[in-house]
């Protein structure tokens, strides 16, 4: 079993048949990052060393989600390639106590149409919030984590789409 000080990373990797571009501008952009994942609005200033703040769905709002789901600083921006940032998570005391962890986004790509997306998230000294994001916690309300996020992304980016929504009484 893991310790608070044992280093923890989750690495997720994506193909995504778009341009790297698209791609980045769906993450940075707050218009677009409602639209995937948990719908949440994620207002950066791209300068390193700038906050940004993530700001709940109403979905999320009518769950009882205090008004910021997540902050954190902005690491390195390097775009469409590189986009690294801290993380917090406030949805509840429990997991904002676990402090700030590292997310990198790492866009390489555009052979023959398809774009490969690498999220690393460090997350030692996290155990919670590591299996929040892990999607391990998923069968008990948890969500299904940056799986869930990443899959959101990759629907709308090649189709405009979203997947479902937290509301379990919408389809």
């Amino acid at each position: 079993m893991a310790s608070g000080c044992d280093p923890i990373a989750h690495v997720y990797r994506m193909y995504i048949h778009a341009a790297p571009e698209a791609i980045w501008e769906a993450i940075v952009n707050p218009d677009l990052t409602e639209r995937y994942g948990y719908r949440v609005r994620c207002a950066y200033d791209l300068c390193p060393g700038a906050a940004y703040i993530g700001f709940p769905s109403e979905d999320m709002r009518r769950l009882g989600v205090p008004n910021a789901v997540m902050d954190g600083v902005v690491l390195e921006v390097d775009p469409p390639r590189r986009f690294v940032h801290t993380w917090r998570m406030l949805v509840s005391p429990e997991l904002a106590s676990e402090g700030f962890t590292r997310v990198a986004w790492d866009i390489d790509g555009g052979r023959f149409g398809v774009t490969r997306v690498t999220l690393t998230h460090e997350l030692t000294g996290a155990p919670t919030v590591a299996l929040l994001t892990s999607g391990a916690l998923e069968d008990e309300g948890g969500g299904g984590g940056w799986n869930w996020v990443l899959s959101g992304l990759k629907t709308f980016v090649e189709t405009g789409k979203t997947l479902g929504t937290l509301d379990p009484n919408q389809r």
